[in-house]
């Protein structure tokens, strides 16, 4: 769900492609993701009636940094409003990767928190639990704030998509996945094929997030152990769909090292908590 799209072979009566232009980026809807006109036609999540009510709610409360659910389909696919601007797709543009892209998408997703909090969240729906927070909460957040999910204009984050992991849980949960992705909170060398160019200076960068988001010192003190806590659960979400048998992420993980890569990063955290915490509590 990107601005930077792939148009598909083929045209449709109209001159448009018979599905729209196939928008490109994301690892699960890869290649089942288009665009016709101002419409997002993607497969819908399980959750998607539920989550269409949260979306509406969260406009009504003031954020427009997400899609309004249009519609779904009876082949199971949902309609959602095209958000126009940047996304950044791997290997990430230098572009994402200033202090001030960084410091907007703290901003934003505080913002998203900011309006969740007022939303009730629909206990009857079987909300994800792959990347949800294990303490669980009364807000929902989104889970996967990655750069493929954030779009940008003018250099600096504007809104969410994708929401398809979204799930009750802690602000702080929501923040330490998106350290994750855009500090990132990554030993050099895995850091190295995603983020080219290095010399990004980690603790400084978890520092802007922190700062951009406004997170309490609590919440500051405990960050550097739920990005921990994250990783793992990132780390077991990967291990379920190789157990399963997903071609996808069975060709990702050999190209990215191996369980051999999770093992460093879990060590690379560990040894620089102490860093991480300074960092943040300075």
């Amino acid at each position: 769900m990107t601005a930077e799209d792939e148009a598909t072979d083929g045209k449709g009566p109209d001159g448009e492609p018979p599905h729209g232009e196939a928008l490109a980026g994301g690892t699960v809807n890869a290649g089942e993701v288009f665009r016709r006109g101002s419409l997002v036609d993607r497969p819908a999540p399980p959750t998607a009636p539920a989550l269409h009510t949260h979306l509406r709610a969260l406009r009504r409360h003031g954020f427009e940094g997400a899609p309004l659910p249009v519609g779904l389909t009876a082949d199971g696919r949902e309609q959602l409003t095209f958000v126009p601007g940047d996304v950044a797709l791997p290997p990430f543009p230098p572009w994402a990767l200033t202090e001030t892209a960084l410091a907007s998408v703290g901003r934003l997703l505080r913002r998203l928190h900011e309006a969740s909090a007022a939303v009730a969240v629909d206990l009857r729906a079987e909300w994800p639990r792959d990347l949800a927070d294990p303490e669980g909460g009364t807000m929902l957040c989104h889970n996967d704030v990655c750069p493929d999910n954030v779009v940008f204009r003018d250099g600096r984050a504007t809104a969410l998509i994708d929401f398809d992991l979204a799930a009750p849980g802690r602000p702080v949960w929501d923040v330490a996945m998106a350290a994750r992705y855009w500090v990132p909170m990554l030993d050099p060398e895995s850091a190295a094929t995603l983020y080219p160019g290095g010399g990004l200076d980690v603790p400084l960068r978890l520092r802007v997030l922190a700062d951009s988001y406004g997170l309490s010192a609590q919440e500051r003190a405990e960050l550097p152990e739920v990005i921990g806590q994250t990783t793992a659960a990132c780390r077991a979400f990967v291990a379920t769909r190789v157990a399963e048998g997903d071609a996808v992420y069975r060709r990702a993980l050999a190209e990215r090292g191996g369980w051999a890569r999770w093992d460093r990063l879990q060590s690379w955290l560990t040894t620089h908590h102490a860093a991480f915490t300074t960092a943040l509590l300075s």
